[in-house]
């Protein structure tokens, strides 16, 4: 039986629609803010084709063209569609269809970010699980010793965890690159003050395989055809479920 003829989960529905995020779909539904037809959808629920579904009040419609851009993040852009937070992403950018950020980028840092209205594109590059790389450069308050390019490869440990080990270079007396494969919160910053260091610059260079370049801070750009089909070949394979 295909997909069409049993039906789409409400919350990969509205993802894939390029309305919000699974995870802000499940949200939505808890608080009664969903409809299909004329009931309140729940947890679970499916869409069948035919139904009309509605999310806080407006009907939603697939969006079937594929929208990808790399974004240069200047710092005190908040990564969020929440228009709470001061000056948040979507706000800025002014982009003339419903995107979402893939991932955040913390309000001090700077450098590329990825927005699109596919959510399983969101879930498949960002599961810490999938292992997928993101490059950053770093400068510190202090000269960088060996030691600590030893112990940020290695694993910090931080937020009751250790770090999964990364590749770590140093560039400068006072700066690094960064690869990680996971996205904790405010990692690098807080790995960097564990071991008695604090961040003065954050940016990030590459997500995966698509790379800031000569970006202009505050622009952006649509992912090029090339772009797309590598990132395709990327995730393939990749979960778009809660992965360890």
């Amino acid at each position: 039986m295909d997909q069409k003829q049993e039906g789409i989960r409400i919350n990969k529905y509205l993802s894939e629609a390029g309305v919000c995020s699974r995870r802000e779909a499940d949200r939505a539904l808890e608080a009664g803010q969903i409809r299909i037809g004329e009931r309140v959808a729940v947890l679970g629920d499916k869409v069948m084709p035919g139904d009309v579904v509605r999310y806080k009040g407006r009907p939603v419609a697939k969006e079937t063209e594929r929208i990808l851009i790399a974004f240069h993040k200047p710092r005190g852009v908040v990564c969020t569609t929440s228009k709470k937070e001061g000056v948040n992403i979507v706000d800025y950018i002014g982009y003339p269809k419903r995107i979402y950020p893939v991932g955040r980028l913390d309000k001090d840092s700077v450098g590329l970010i990825l927005l699109t209205n596919d959510g399983d594109i969101v879930n498949k590059m960002m599961r810490a699980g999938n292992r997928h790389e993101k490059e950053y450069v770093v400068t510190v308050d202090r000269e960088i010793t060996d030691e600590f390019i030893m112990q940020m490869s290695n694993g910090v440990t931080i937020l009751d965890t250790v770090t999964r080990p990364c590749k770590v270079r140093k560039s400068g007396a006072r700066e690094f690159h960064i690869i990680l494969t996971q996205g904790l919160n405010r990692q690098i910053r807080r790995m960097c003050e564990a071991l008695g260091y604090h961040v003065r610059t954050l940016k990030r260079l590459r997500i995966m395989n698509i790379r800031l370049g000569d970006l202009k801070e505050g622009t952006y750009r649509d992912v090029t055809d090339a772009e797309w089909k590598e990132l395709q070949r990327l995730i393939r394979h990749s979960s778009n479920e809660t992965v360890k």
